[in-house]
């Protein structure tokens, strides 16, 4: 079992390996740029897009780990050959951040593992289902990030905790360079487009108004916003804070998806003693209905998140 884990680990480093050398590369490699469609969320696809989804899909699909996957950028479940079916579920955002690839801003892929739940057969080879990929966030048994800026390092959360590596591109391996990530309890800056504040609601409104007051028991805090999940998330889970893509008027349900950004991202900084919520229910307890449906988040440092739902509960 902790075999299969790991080959399944090693498919996804792998993928994570050739991404970041196309990541690195795509000026020279004439990587950038949109192709001449949308994906499945509506949004223009980029070049890098598309090598990320299908080089991720290629490794799990021949890694002999996979039951199904699911990605951002695919419509449907994703299944293996029936000879090489697995027990493992894996959702994933094969390239974060990619309306930034352009610019060289950091980007990433962001995964989450699961056991499958349809029955694998007496031969252990029996097709997954759609309904293996529609697990709450608390059935996560790992989740990760690949983040691809000036280095490139993976964060791997499991239920022991959360640590994170580096590739060393002179041997080709990942090094654990940040050993028992810890996020602090409270931080000092916030995360969020504050282009959208004209349709936040009354509850996102005034938690933001607190992160910019000050007085003789606190100073303002610092807002960094990147606009890249992974790098934004990155930066929370090193330093404290608070990340947040609330609902708002033009976006019910908010933006990000649950399955693939804000599932294995909440994942990641609970096991790393923080918290993530949707405002008014904790993330991982979100049953997903639909493969593409999207979430508010707000994530990070334990008490600033409390301090968001407690704000909420006051306001509902």
């Amino acid at each position: 079992e902790k075999g299969d884990f790991c080959a399944l680990l090693a498919s996804i480093q792998s993928a994570c390996k050739i991404i970041s050398r196309a990541v690195h590369r795509a000026g020279v490699d004439e990587l950038h740029g949109a192709l001449e469609h949308v994906n499945i969320q509506g949004e223009v696809v980029k070049r890098l897009d598309v090598l990320s989804n299908d080089t991720l899909i290629h490794f799990l699909c021949n890694s002999g780990q996979l039951c199904v996957a699911t990605s951002e950028e695919t419509e449907d479940i994703i299944r293996p050959p029936d000879y090489l079916t697995g027990e493992f579920v894996v959702t994933f955002d094969p390239l974060d951040g990619s309306s930034n690839i352009d610019a060289g801003v950091n980007v990433g892929t962001i995964f989450g593992i699961y056991r499958r739940i349809s029955d694998s057969g007496p031969d252990g080879r029996q097709p997954g289902n759609i309904q293996d990929a529609f697990q709450p966030p608390k059935n996560l048994i790992a989740a990760g990030y690949t983040m691809y800026g000036a280095s490139t390092i993976l964060v791997l959360a499991t239920e022991q905790g959360v640590n994170g590596f580096t590739l060393d591109t002179g041997i080709g391996e990942f090094i654990m360079t940040h050993p028992e990530i810890k996020l602090p309890t409270r931080g000092k800056t916030y995360s969020i487009n504050e282009g959208n504040s004209a349709s936040w609601d009354k509850s996102t409104t005034e938690f933001i108004a607190y992160c910019k007051s000050e007085d003789e028991s606190k100073k303002c805090y610092s807002l960094r916003y990147i606009g890249t999940m992974v790098g934004d998330v990155h930066r929370t889970l090193c330093y404290g804070g608070i990340f947040m893509y609330p609902a708002d008027a033009r976006a019910k349900n908010g933006k990000l998806r649950l399955l693939y950004e804000c599932g294995p991202m909440g994942y990641i900084v609970e096991k790393a003693g923080g918290r993530a919520t949707t405002g008014k229910m904790q993330i991982r307890d979100i049953q997903p209905v639909e493969l593409h449906e999207r979430a508010p988040i707000f994530l990070g440092s334990k008490l600033d998140v409390e301090q968001v739902e407690a704000i909420y509960a006051k306001n509902s």
